[in-house]
């Protein structure tokens, strides 16, 4: 399946420069001239991405309203084009997940798309769903009680489910099945997406962890007639380091909300650790804070940290992958701070986020040499 994206731009260079890029990238693109004419089309038909030319801050923020009320565009990447006058911050607060400043150059927005198809191409997978109709049995936490009840169709974030009689009201429940062609059950707690009739009710899945992640998209794979095949990771330049994150350079950030996974080979083994991106500068680079909530997560991070520190590469290199969006840019945080930890890099993500990028840039020098090396 081909990605699409909806162009809105009246300006024929930057036209001209994104049809070529997406070209490149092997993005289909569908050109508006006008938001009204984009607001039909969003009405209609569903795309990957939403390119806004911020001629008019006004139609574009309108636009991009219409983006998230659309049904089948709710989850489209959305990508704010803006002048100087307007600034990264006021593309960000429109809503956008990714800004970038006019006048485009090919290899600049090329640079800047890579991310974005990645994330595109992710955030589609996510959204496949897969029919399948297997037994289940979930209960409360903290209940002996169990509730039986069969899957309607399976994807990497959730499920649709149907019960015999009427659906249980706790919000959390921890779920088990076996999916056909697969030898371990399996086990994930999850919440209520929204309640249909007939009994019928969407699950959201809550604190997967990677391997659960891993079987579960395996198999969703196995199903599916021909597997889209992920973009190659994203090569980061390491430059600042903590106990809950590390800031990353590199000319394609991934936006504010991406959970990411993050990689490194050495010694023949490769270290993983989950993270959830905090800050995102345009062709400069991101903060990422890591995922500490399981003891899996905080043994992945402790020893990603370790190998990195006793690589004793000034500038290591990481490897860096979207997980999907999770929050939309603005909203709070996903995952809180391991309790006990001060973490001043963190702290510095979380709160210095929509400052102009010399400034943060400044701090972030500022703080380096004033973290305490665990």
């Amino acid at each position: 399946m081909s990605l699409k994206s909806l162009l809105l731009s009246a300006d024929d260079k930057t036209v001209r420069v994104l049809r070529r890029v997406l070209s490149d990238l092997e993005i289909g693109v569908e050109h508006c001239s006008t938001a009204d004419a984009a607001v039909r089309k969003l009405t209609r038909q569903r795309y990957e991405a939403i390119v806004v030319d911020c001629a008019s801050p006004e139609e574009a923020a309108s636009v991009l309203r219409s983006t998230k009320s659309a049904p089948g565009n709710s989850r489209a990447i959305a990508i704010v084009l803006v002048e100087s006058t307007v600034g990264l911050r006021g593309g960000f607060e429109m809503g956008a997940h990714f800004v970038l400043h006019k006048p485009l150059s090919g290899e600049r927005a090329k640079a800047s798309f890579r991310a974005v198809r990645a994330l595109m191409k992710r955030e589609r997978r996510r959204q496949l769903r897969v029919a399948v109709q297997v037994p289940l049995v979930c209960r409360g936490f903290g209940s002996a009680i169990t509730y039986k009840a069969k899957t309607l169709d399976l994807c990497e974030g959730g499920m649709a489910i149907q019960f015999p009689g009427p659906i249980p009201k706790e919000s959390s429940l921890r779920f088990v099945l076996e999916l056909p062609g697969m030898d371990r059950k399996f086990e994930v707690e999850g919440e209520w997406a929204w309640e249909g009739h007939r009994e019928q009710a969407g699950v959201r899945f809550k604190s997967v962890v990677e391997e659960q992640r891993d079987l579960l998209r395996q198999w969703l794979n196995s199903q599916l007639p021909e597997p889209e095949h992920d973009d190659p990771p994203v090569i980061c330049v390491l430059t600042d380091l903590s106990l809950g994150g590390c800031y990353l350079k590199t000319v394609s950030p991934f936006p504010q909300g991406t959970r990411v996974s993050l990689s490194m080979v050495t010694g023949g083994l490769k270290v993983r650790a989950s993270g959830v991106v905090r800050v995102a500068h345009p062709e400069f680079g991101m903060g990422v804070e890591f995922i500490q909530t399981t003891a899996q997560q905080h043994d992945q991070v402790h020893q990603m940290i370790n190998k990195l520190r006793a690589s004793g590469e000034k500038s290591p290199e990481l490897q860096v992958e979207p997980e999907g969006l999770e929050s939309a840019p603005g909203e709070p945080p996903l995952e809180p701070q391991v309790p006990g930890i001060e973490d001043s890099l963190v702290e510095l993500f979380r709160y210095k986020a929509q400052v102009p990028v010399e400034e943060f840039l400044e701090q972030l020098r500022v703080q380096r040499h004033s973290l305490e090396t665990p």
